[in-house]
């Protein structure tokens, strides 16, 4: 009974001097430095379609959801009423031709008539002048305003702007629809598309800094043109998709500190001429801001972090740890993390059970290759090291 309420003796932390760790040489190859953003899909023409002329839609052929060409009839609007008005606008033209027609007569026998002295005054000359001008401008008058009825009659028949996928039937048959006003549906276009995204302000300072202080001699700034951009969609690994940064705006949002950029892609369409990219989706956006550089990297667990610093152990020859601070910058696809200073290549660090050991701590090492992860479905699972 005494034996069992005696409580059991803990390890000592300093009772095992030389522990087992493991330890991974860094790694060091060519690295782009990159920045991720969140994007949204933009259609490059989005159309409202609206009538230009007032009446009731007769007829809407076009079926909803399908892809349509541009020319494509979508809605007929009652043509009859402008059809009268365009008969009366061509009735007027032939008015007034025929009224040209004898101005011109009156006029010419009347120029003969003044050949004889005396026999007609100046003052009826221009009159008879003036008269056939007169007829002149009545004609053209008529034919302009026939032109107008012409059109009027032809926007009774609402036709595709652009080639796109078309929405639903925003308003049906037999309902009457306002000039200018009534929006009867959307038209958007499909390939190429638009990709959205914003920068924020200390992305675009740290680019800046780097391509005023020379350290990237050929890097451009994240907002020139034409600079390649990757994308992937929310089920995908990584970034397949490639892009290119076609627009950056003039100035910085001050209420959000950020700077609106945009890239086009082309979209890829299946069997069934379904787009992959559709207006309004989600994607991740990531954006190279550097040249390929030579980087040391190592896995993102071997770094601990002291008061805000982070810092690693580093085993000497003698198998003795080194405290170290580094510095760190981006972390890869493979979750392997860059340092951009306080490591040298060759060096060896602990890479499991820092928590476990001290500065100047002798150590069994077990040495393993650097172990590496790579993100499937937002969750990172081990793989193989990289060697």
């Amino acid at each position: 009974m005494l034996l069992g309420c005696t409580p059991p003796k803990l390890p000592d932390p300093d009772g095992d001097k030389n522990p087992a760790v493991q330890v991974s040489t860094v790694v060091q190859r060519q690295i782009t430095e990159n920045v991720r953003f969140t994007g949204r899909f933009n259609a490059i023409n989005y159309v409202e379609i609206k009538p230009r002329a007032t009446g009731y839609v007769v007829s809407t052929p076009f079926k909803e959801g399908s892809y349509v060409q541009k020319g494509d009839l979508l809605f007929a609007i009652d043509p009859r009423p402008y059809q009268a008005k365009l008969d009366d606008a061509s009735g007027q033209v032939k008015l007034y031709e025929a009224k040209l027609k004898l101005a011109k007569a009156d006029n010419l026998r009347a120029k003969d008539v003044g050949k004889t002295p005396g026999a007609i005054s100046k003052q009826e000359l221009d009159k008879y002048v003036a008269a056939e001008e007169e007829a002149v401008a009545a004609v053209e008058a008529s034919k302009a305003s026939l032109e107008v009825r012409n059109l009027d009659l032809e926007f009774c028949s609402v036709i595709s702007p652009i080639s796109g996928r078309i929405s639903k039937y925003f308003v049906t048959l037999g309902n009457l629809v306002t000039q200018d006003s009534t929006q009867l549906t959307t038209v958007v276009s499909e390939d190429p598309i638009y990709c959205y995204f914003d920068a924020d302000e200390r992305t675009l300072l740290k680019v800046i800094r780097k391509v005023q202080s020379k350290k990237e001699q050929s890097a451009s700034t994240i907002d020139s043109i034409d600079r390649p951009v990757f994308i992937g969609l929310a089920d995908e690994k990584g970034f397949p998709h490639q892009g290119t940064l076609n627009f950056s705006s003039n100035l910085i949002d001050s209420q959000t500190g950020t700077i609106n950029l945009r890239a086009i892609i082309k979209n890829i369409f299946k069997n069934d001429k379904t787009p992959l990219f559709v207006h309004g989706m989600f994607c991740r956006v990531l954006v190279p801001i550097s040249n390929p550089k030579n980087a040391i990297l190592i896995a993102d667990r071997a770094i601990g972090t002291d008061q805000g610093l982070k810092f690693v152990y580093v085993m000497d020859k003698d198998n003795k740890l080194e405290y170290r601070r580094v510095t760190v910058g981006e972390l890869q696809p493979d979750n392997l993390r860059a340092i951009e200073s306080g490591l040298n290549a060759d060096e060896k660090v602990v890479v499991s059970g820092i928590h476990l050991v001290r500065p100047g701590t002798i150590i069994k090492p077990d040495l393993i290759e650097m172990p590496v992860t790579q993100f499937l479905d937002g969750s990172l699972t081990e793989t193989k090291p990289s060697k």
